[in-house]
């Protein structure tokens, strides 16, 4: 194991314990924070009371939460209850998007005696899910996952491939990449720089970053991962989790008829990555394109640019090898007039 792997292995995970000992104290020391533990106004309750499901604006509904409770309980407590209401609603919530929630919300965080922070479920951003259309789509392509594999102009194997060369297809030119052993261990730089270590990194941002730094839109601090560096869309992730491998595979082949599909990564979880080559395209046109994906099951959180997604050929630190199903070198280059979404 590298001193890399070693040194991310080490780190404690973000867990509720976590944030008590280290944001709230903090914020308790400078005297920002005095939860008063008191009665919830109705308005709160209703809201904690109706929690969206996955496509009815979870991430909103995370933040307007968080505001409406800092004048109420600490930030552990928060995250607790978060953490909890978040678990049944049909997707992964990590914690990382709760506690940037928690902490992002402060400076618009709501003051008793003034107008409520909000009355009502936050409007989705993203489309409900289309169960329908997803069991269509499943039943039209059996077997899709077997389809997938053998559709691959290249045979990813670990005895034969490893993410340095891929890596190589996927950002020629030696671009900065940022890289990370967690959500909370990663690294900004050329590409080049990681030959030999790359594969002590478990995640990695699907486009190039503009800098080495960037400044963190939560606190002004610089990061080397944040919304700030992170350059142009080159590939927007599609992450499946709905169903089991061939419907999220068949999804994801219907999706290929629409935008050039240039990897598939097996997260070594419970979900599918699909990368699709989308350099020089228009916003709008992407977003619908994401909309329908997300329609499908398809994660809203990888619509942020600066999200992490898994890294191709990686060993996650639960042991699973993170497998590449698809591989299109054709479709992983920076090529004029390849992106067709």
């Amino acid at each position: 194991m590298s001193a890399t792997h070693e040194k991310a292995a080490a780190a404690p995970k973000q867990t509720a314990a976590h944030i008590s000992k280290k944001q709230p104290q903090r914020i308790v020391s400078s005297g920002r924070f005095n939860p008063k533990n008191g009665e919830l106004p109705p308005w709160l309750k209703d809201l904690i009371s109706a929690p969206p499901r996955h496509g009815e604006g979870v991430h909103g509904w995370l933040f307007n939460v968080a505001k409406g409770l800092h004048a109420y309980r600490n930030e552990a407590d928060i995250f607790a209850l978060l953490s909890t209401l978040a678990a049944g609603c049909g997707r992964r919530v990590p914690e990382r998007e709760i506690t940037e929630a928690i902490t992002h919300s402060w400076p618009y965080r709501w003051k008793p005696g003034t107008k409520p922070a909000t009355t009502s479920k936050t409007a989705p951003t993203w489309p409900t899910r289309d169960k329908k259309r997803i069991a269509e789509i499943a039943a039209a392509d059996p077997n899709a996952l077997d389809k997938l594999r053998s559709s691959s102009p290249v045979q990813v194997s670990p005895e034969l491939h490893d993410p340095e060369c891929l890596l190589e297809r996927l950002f020629p030119g030696n671009p900065l990449i940022c890289v990370g052993c967690s959500a909370r261990e990663f690294f900004t730089a050329p590409r080049d720089s990681f030959k030999g270590t790359i594969e002590a990194f478990q995640l990695i941002t699907p486009s190039p970053m503009s800098a080495l730094t960037g400044t963190r839109k939560s606190d002004g601090k610089p990061s080397a991962h944040c919304l700030n560096n992170t350059g142009a869309r080159t590939y927007l992730v599609v992450e499946c989790d709905q169903g089991d491998r061939d419907t999220q595979a068949a999804v994801i082949r219907h999706l290929a008829t629409r935008a050039p599909l240039a990897m598939v990564v097996d997260s070594g979880g419970k979900s599918l990555h699909a990368w699709f080559y989308c350099k020089g395209q228009p916003e709008d046109r992407l977003r619908a394109f994401f909309r329908e994906a997300v329609a499908l099951g398809g994660d809203p959180a990888t619509w942020t640019r600066s999200q992490f997604v898994r890294m191709p050929l990686a060993i996650r630190d639960n042991g699973k090898r993170q497998s590449v199903h698809f591989f299109n070198h054709a479709n992983a280059q920076t090529r004029k007039g390849e992106a067709t979404v």
